[in-house]
């Protein structure tokens, strides 16, 4: 069994994250995802309009996903890998380059991102609309 991971905030969900889910599963036979806690975002000052247990439950929700665990700090992706024994570490294109280091324990891909949607578009129009 080949088992892919990834890891975003996944705030707002909408197509780019459904096709991110779609390709990174693609790539194997189970899709495990780290999920950012509230506390990480806030360490990483971002914000997110939904909280940790209600993005988790959309998550899990997707046929895509098999596991969500918690993303608490930049430094566990290794750990994650090897306790998840991960073959392929998948990324948006925006973090080219970013983990190639990971590379060592996994093969690491870095896949396009959907054009013309972003979640800080949809957050900047939210706002703009107040």
């Amino acid at each position: 069994m080949k088992t892919v991971i990834t890891y975003g905030t996944f705030d707002i969900l909408h197509v780019g994250h459904v096709n991110l889910l779609r390709r990174a599963r693609a790539l194997g036979d189970r899709l495990v995802v780290g999920l950012s806690t509230d506390e990480f975002n806030r360490g990483k000052h971002k914000s997110s309009l939904l909280n940790y247990e209600n993005r988790k439950a959309v998550l899990e929700s997707i046929r895509y996903v098999d596991e969500v665990f918690p993303e608490r700090d930049w430094d566990q992706k290794a750990g994650d890998i090897m306790r998840y024994g991960a073959d392929v570490f998948v990324m948006g294109a925006d973090w080219s380059g970013r983990f190639d280091a990971l590379s060592q324990y996994c093969e690491v891909v870095y896949l396009p991102r959907t054009a013309e949607i972003s979640t800080t578009e949809i957050k900047m129009s939210l706002d703009s609309s107040s």
